[in-house]
């Protein structure tokens, strides 16, 4: 048995305009402490980017209450937690808003809706499951620690949706994640 303590870091970030600015710096500096590859990190940076935009967007878009309660301070929050598993990173976003992520095939003319299937196209796997002690869900991705293949095997254990579906990748979607990072820099600043 290895007793190594188990490399963790969680963030909890209120839905304002910044959150995914310190969101992605947070993974950033998070993993560079943990000595992880700086090609790695870029695609991490990346991911978080996605599924923090994710999170806020949907805390915007559920103006009424989730929940019979509202927040007593008004500010809702998500929480973000990067992780070390074997050979890879998990990033892993909590929000308050159960309604499942949606893989669809988007148009070069779309306006939205880009965010999971660029999850789908740069993580080795992803999914998403109901948050357990509380109201929403978690969206979760992994980064593989080595530039090797994407893992064809899914961990449908932890995930909601069967395997097949949880983490296929629409054909042609793996591209390099500098490319893909450039073309998300330009869509940000449309």
């Amino acid at each position: 048995m290895h007793h190594e303590q188990p490399r963790r870091s969680r963030l909890a970030l209120a839905d304002t305009p910044h959150a995914v600015a310190l969101a992605r710096l947070h993974t950033a500096d998070v993993l560079a402490g943990w000595g992880v590859a700086a090609d790695v990190v870029d695609t991490a940076r990346l991911l978080v980017s996605e599924l923090a935009t994710n999170a806020v967007r949907h805390s915007e878009e559920g103006e009424e209450p989730v929940s019979a309660s509202p927040s007593r301070s008004g500010v809702r929050t998500f929480e973000l937690m990067v992780e070390a598993v074997p050979g890879a990173v998990r990033l892993s976003v909590w929000d308050r808003d159960a309604t499942p992520p949606e893989l669809k095939e988007v148009g070069v003319d779309a306006t939205g809706g880009r965010g999971i299937f660029i999850v789908a196209a740069l993580s080795r796997a992803w999914g998403y499951y109901p948050a357990l002690s509380t109201t929403g869900k978690v969206v979760w991705a992994e980064v593989a620690l080595a530039s090797a293949e994407p893992n064809p095997r899914c961990d449908a254990t932890v995930s909601a949706r069967p395997a097949a579906e949880g983490c296929r990748v629409p054909e042609g979607a793996r591209a390099d994640p500098r490319l893909i990072g450039r073309v998300l820099v330009g869509i940000r600043e449309l």
